[in-house]
This record gives structure tokens, C-alpha cells and sequence, in this order.
């Protein structure tokens, strides 16, 4: 079994509509309120930050989660995060959730809500609650690239996508979209993804394999080291593409579906990365030989994160020593007189010892590609791992210098 690239974004999949608007949160008059919605229950998943700092958004949708097997909507808002806000933001998410059932003709508890933005100010509630009958009425199978230009805040790209498979004779479709670009390093940025499926699956399994997608996706990437307070992703699934439902993780349904929400959402993640606020190039770090995958996926995302490495990737500089240096600090076990790191096609490094390489070269590649690859191996042992991110450039600080400005 095998899936293929679609269109459709979030609204791919069978049964889900959506919508994007301009409400006022935004001074910019853009986009800036969204809205998925299943035209049945939905089991839902999801995945938070764990900054102690937290949304209301994140605090309400992770509690509802915990008592509620299957929701009906998400409401997102761009242009303001809705944290460090106190009880007038808890109030703002009660207040959202309500206007939207009403709109929608459904239970308050079945609306999950996300915000981005600016810190610390009060949501402009009255805007949204003007806004959602418009915005319920406008949701439609075409409206996934309103509802993706909606949410973003810094982002200069779009980022969504969509696959398809077979199971059980029917068709069946997973697809999602993503903002960030910006306070990315997630560890469940700003980052939010959202992600729709019409397969049937039973709740817990679901639970499972988006827990575990996360983990080798969104929990691997990093564009400056900041986990934002409203970092979630939210997967729904709701059964209309009529496969029997899928429970037992060995089965090859199971597998296929854990292939599927893998790899969009590796897209999706990447997709953040490259959009890196400054960024120039996307750094994808391949680790391999430690004694296990979440080693193999630490020493890749500490790579990657540090400053170090992301200002020589950014300057064309193939300084590998930094690489060398990160992997040591990552905080995994392995035998230095076995490091090997590679750049591409140059190797640099070999048995803990310089290896000697056409530097010219080097830094010829890494000024000519978009995708810079870094290979590193720690040993003999089965553990893999990858993490992406990108070079830190001088407008990162100048984006970030005025951000509220």
C-alpha cells in the first residue's frame, strides 16, 4: 500500500470544510481568523507546549482533550497570542467557543481554539465574536488557503499539504497546514499545525501515532531555540472515507496510516524551518550509529540549534569543528574516537580525526544550496535520527529587534 500527494490542504480529506477572514486583530488588515470544521464528530488529538508559560488557548484545548474523546471545529486567530493575558484570556476562549457553537449549531465543548501573535495583549474578543457567523457561514471545501493565509503572522509562505491511500477498498485522505517561522523550537514557535483525516480509527490509536509523528517531526526542528508558550498541534479524524475502523497498531492499516501523518507532517515542519524568519537555507542533519533513535534525534536537533553551526552555515563557512562540538554537548553518550561528520559530499571528519577536503568547495556548496545535508555518525549502534532547521542570519535580528515596533 502506498499513498500519493494530493491538493486539499486541510480540507482534503472528506467532510471537512474551512474558512479564513479578515476580523480587525491584525492592524495590517490582513487575514487573520480561521476556522476547520467536520460536518461530524471528529476524534481529535493533540499535542502542546511545555513552556510553563502557557496560552489560555493551550491550557483550555489540552484540558478539553483530556475529557473529550471527539470535537467538531477549531477556531484560530492570528495577530495576537492570547498569553499572559490572566482571566480576561480565559474569558476571551470561553467567550470564542461560544459565539463559534452558536454559529455552528454545535456544543461549546466540541470547539477547540488556538491563537498566535504578540504576547501579553488582552484579545480583541469583541472582533471574533462579530466575526463568527460571517466566518461559519463562508466555510467550504475550498476555503483551506484562506484558513492557511489566515494564521500566519511572520510567515512569507503559505505551508499545507495533503496525501492519499487506500484502505479497505475506499480511499482515504490526511492533510494539514502549519505556521511559524519565528520563536521555533518546539517541545511537546510561534508554531501551530493542524491536521485533518477521513479515516475511521479508534481514538486511542490515534492518540498514539500523532504522539509519535510529532516526536520525528515538529519536536525536531528549530529555527532560534525558543519554545513559544502556544506551540500545539491538533490532528482530527472523522471516519467518512468508510473504512472499517482501524484499531490494532501492527495492522497494515495502522502502518500505513502512521506512513501517512508522518510524512505531512515532516513536510509541514520542514516547510516551518525553511520559513525561518532571515533564513537562507534549510540545514537537515543526519545522525546515525548512537545506541537508539531518541539518542540519534538529540544530538540532531542540538546540531542544528546551535548558534554556532546555524552563523557558519549562514556565512558559507564549513567550520566543522562547531559540528563536532555540538554533538559532544548534546547530552548522549558515544565513543569521540568513532565521530564521522560529512557536508554534503565532503568529508570532513573520520574516527575523531580532520580529514583533508577542498574547503573552497565546501563553501561553495553550502552558498549554492537551499538544503544544506550534514551527516554525522557516532558509532556502530542501530539508533537514527534527523533534525531540521536553518542559518541565523543578520535580518533575524533586525525581524525580532522590531517586532512590536
Amino acid at each position: 500500500m502506498k499513498y500519493s500527494w494530493v491538493d486539499g490542504g486541510v480540507t482534503a480529506a472528506v467532510g471537512f470544510r474551512a474558512a479564513g477572514m479578515v476580523s480587525g486583530i491584525k492592524v495590517s488588515g490582513k487575514l487573520d481568523l480561521a476556522l476547520v470544521v467536520s460536518d461530524v464528530p471528529a476524534v481529535a488529538a493533540g499535542s502542546f507546549t511545555k513552556n510553563l508559560v502557557q496560552a489560555a488557548s493551550v491550557v483550555y484545548d489540552r484540558n478539553l482533550l483530556q475529557e473529550r474523546a471527539a470535537v467538531r471545529a477549531m477556531v484560530v486567530n492570528s495577530g495576537n497570542a492570547n498569553a499572559a493575558t490572566g482571566q480576561k484570556g480565559v474569558e476571551a476562549v470561553q467567550e470564542t467557543v461560544e459565539s463559534f457553537a452558536k454559529a455552528l449549531g454545535v456544543a461549546p465543548e466540541e470547539i477547540l481554539v488556538a491563537s498566535t501573535g504578540v504576547i501579553g495583549v488582552p484579545l480583541p474578543i469583541e472582533k471574533i465574536r462579530d466575526a463568527a457567523p460571517s466566518l461559519a457561514a463562508k466555510a467550504s471545501r475550498e476555503g483551506y488557503t484562506d484558513a492557511a493565509q489566515a494564521i500566519l503572522t511572520t510567515d512569507l509562505t503559505l505551508k499545507q499539504c495533503a496525501v492519499q491511500a487506500e484502505i479497505d477498498g475506499k480511499t482515504f485522505r490526511l492533510g494539514g497546514m502549519a505556521k511559524g517561522s519565528g520563536m521555533i523550537h518546539p517541545n511537546m514557535a510561534t508554531m501551530l499545525a493542524f491536521v485533518t483525516s477521513d479515516c475511521d480509527v479508534e481514538v486511542n490509536l490515534w492518540r498514539a501515532l500523532v504522539a509519535k509523528a510529532v516526536d520525528c517531526s515538529f519536536n525536531q526542528i528549530t529555527v532560534d531555540g525558543d519554545t513559544s508558550t502556544n506551540d500545539l498541534l491538533i490532528a482530527l479524524a472523522n471516519g467518512q472515507a468508510g473504512n472499517k475502523t482501524i484499531a490494532d497498531p501492527a495492522s497494515p492499516e495502522a502502518l500505513l496510516l502512521e506512513e501517512m501523518l508522518v510524512a505531512v507532517c515532516v513536510d509541514l515542519a520542514k516547510a516551518v524551518v525553511r520559513d525561518g524568519e532571515g533564513a537562507t537555507k534549510l540545514i537537515e542533519v543526519q545522525v546515525s550509529g548512537a545506541t537508539e533513535d531518541a539518542g540519534a534525534r538529540q544530538i540532531a536537533k542540538t546540531v542544528v540549534g546551535s548558534s554556532l553551526v546555524k552563523s557558519a552555515m549562514f556565512g558559507n563557512d564549513p567550520n566543522w569543528g562547531r559540528l563536532a562540538a555540538a554533538a559532544g554537548r548534546a547530552g548522549v553518550t558515544f565513543d569521540p574516537e568513532l565521530l564521522q561528520i560529512d557536508l554534503g559530499a565532503f568529508a570532513l571528519m573520520k574516527g575523531g580525526q580532520p580529514l583533508i577536503y577542498d574547503r573552497p568547495a565546501a563553501a561553495a556548496y553550502l552558498k549554492s544550496e537551499k538544503t544544506v545535508i550534514v551527516q554525522i555518525s557516532v558509532g556502530i549502534g542501530p539508533g537514527i535520527g534527523l533534525a531540521w532547521g536553518c542559518d541565523l542570519s543578520y535580518d533575524y535580528v533586525k525581524i525580532n529587534a522590531e517586532y512590536t515596533t
